[in-house]
């Protein structure tokens, strides 16, 4: 049977300044995915990215993390789909979210950017927005003039265990989403609080 998710992507910056900064929720959960398959992400110079092919749970999965920086992650994202053939419609994109409180996630196909500039350019090369995305709470800090900072500053540890949580549960929905039983998924991933 055809997976209905074959490639997983976690937006993210780059480099020792940008580790575990809230923007980097993405890259977090396909580092924690590509461990769980007891695999590593490796340096690969032709999809501009750390790549690994994994086999997790039945199904086999590309797992991407651009390192064009955030505002180019399109072009990582569409030298991986092409290369494999990769349908958008197959792609899961991980990224931070601003709307959703830390420690809840949601799975949602299709809309738009929301301000999210590695969504935009994702958009951008892949021609449309009919991709999956896993939205990851990062909570927002009150003030729109404050978002920057705040996106870009490291997780508390109250932060990073919630954050932790969130992957966890969503690793135990992935197979069920990447198999097309995405109401499931969606079910139990959106009834989810890690700080309830």
């Amino acid at each position: 049977m055809a997976q209905d998710i074959v490639m997983v992507v976690g937006l993210g910056n780059p480099g020792s300044d940008y580790e575990n900064t809230r923007h980097n929720a993405g890259a977090l959960f396909v580092e924690a995915l590509a461990r769980d398959a007891g695999q590593a992400l490796r340096l690969e110079k032709k999809y501009n990215g750390l790549y690994a092919r994994i086999q997790w749970h039945g199904l086999e999965l590309h797992l991407l993390n651009p390192l064009t920086f955030m505002n180019r992650s399109g072009l990582s994202v569409k030298a991986l789909a092409d290369f494999f053939k990769i349908s958008s419609e197959q792609i899961l994109i991980a990224h931070d979210e601003l709307d959703l409180p830390p420690g809840t996630a949601k799975l949602k196909k299709g809309g738009g950017h929301g301000g999210h500039n590695g969504l935009r350019d994702s958009i951008a090369h892949l021609g449309t927005n009919n991709f999956q995305r896993l939205r990851l709470g990062i909570g927002h800090p009150g003030e729109a003039r404050q978002v920057t900072g705040y996106v870009l500053g490291r997780l508390g540890k109250q932060e990073a265990e919630a954050l932790n949580a969130v992957f966890d549960e969503t690793m135990r929905v992935l197979p069920d989403a990447a198999n097309g039983n995405m109401a499931a998924a969606m079910n139990r991933l959106h009834g989810f609080n890690a700080n309830a």
